[in-house]
């Protein structure tokens, strides 16, 4: 019998194991323009946490007591949908289980670029887009820029890094701890920020970026927004992606050095992936080249089986992951 994770309780701070509870799901019958899939690999990302919360935001809240929701890829295994052939790979948005079944236009054959399928759950799927127009379309970043990178050894961060250098740019990149500023290295960064050094972020930014930086792509807010406010040139221009920081403790981010948006002229704004989903193509395009020519590195924490499914998304918020977060069924 398919199995599938729900949710028992709205979590207050950090989600509990015991907020979850894995539950046996009978098999639905397939109608007319449905099709079955079998699911090998599910994503969990930040942003899942927010969900939990019965709040109003830009995608609704989990419901208690249903089947969880994510980003998943998995083969098609029974198909009443002519354009969607039994053996079919799909990605699709009903994760956190290990089968759906899902009207035929809510599934997406994987696109015809030669990478192992799980990486359209990472660089090549919706933390690759978020990265790609994150930097290019948000910050309108450019070559000859100084770009900050929170959160750089993360799914989206080290997408940003890559490209921010694959596209001319001087990039810094903070991570936590030698190993993962190591990688962040390895992977193009000219400098990196360790913030579990004990150092303050906007001593060591200053050192690393001593002429200010252009660009700031922000996964984390806190202190990282501080530093990067108190090091914008004129005219930086500040990409909100995510503040992990603050999604398990409604706390402020201090903005103590906000008044320098205002005779620096830096623009922040915050965006969404799905702002840009029309333009995947162009996404596609870009990032499959950049992969043929080997300008793309990519790295995966992988977790075995379903039962992993709500541990490995904790270990997003202690930094457990290095790359993307992937559970593999």
């Amino acid at each position: 019998m398919a199995q599938a994770w729900t949710l028992t309780n709205r979590p207050k701070g950090l989600p509990e194991p015991s907020d979850f509870a894995l539950v046996e799901q009978p098999s639905a019958r397939l109608e007319e323009g449905e099709v079955r899939v079998a699911n090998r690999w599910l994503s969990v990302d930040p942003y899942m946490r927010g969900r939990m919360n019965d709040v109003k935001s830009y995608v609704p809240p989990f419901e208690l007591g249903q089947p969880m929701q994510g980003h998943a890829l998995g083969e098609v295994v029974e198909s009443r949908v002519d354009s969607v052939p039994v053996g079919t790979m799909v990605s699709h948005m009903a994760g956190w289980r290990d089968e759906a079944v899902l009207p035929g236009d809510q599934v997406q054959a994987l696109p015809p670029i030669d990478v192992a399928p799980q990486a359209f759950l990472g660089q090549l799927g919706m933390p690759g887009m978020t990265g790609y127009f994150g930097l290019l379309t948000v910050a309108e970043a450019r070559p000859g820029d100084t770009v900050f990178v929170s959160a750089a050894a993360g799914a989206v961060g080290s997408t940003v890094v890559q490209l921010a250098k694959a596209k001319g740019m001087t990039v810094i990149g903070s991570a936590g701890g030698a190993e993962k500023c190591a990688w962040v290295r390895e992977i193009g960064a000219d400098a990196v920020v360790d913030y579990k050094s004990g150092r303050p972020i906007v001593e060591a930014l200053g050192e690393a970026a001593p002429k200010g930086i252009d660009v700031y792509f922000d996964n984390v807010g806190g202190d990282h927004l501080d530093a990067a406010l108190a090091h914008a040139r004129l005219r930086a221009r500040f990409a909100i992606c995510g503040m992990i920081e603050v999604y398990n403790e409604a706390k402020p981010t201090s903005l103590r050095h906000l008044a320098q948006m205002i005779g620096k002229r830096i623009r922040m704004q915050g965006f969404i992936v799905s702002d840009y989903l029309d333009r995947a193509g162009e996404f596609y395009a870009d990032m499959g080249d950049l992969v043929k020519n080997g300008a793309l590195q990519r790295q995966e924490t992988v977790f075995e089986g379903i039962d992993a499914t709500p541990r490995a998304f904790l270990s997003l918020f202690s930094g457990g992951n290095t790359g993307k977060m992937l559970i593999k069924l």
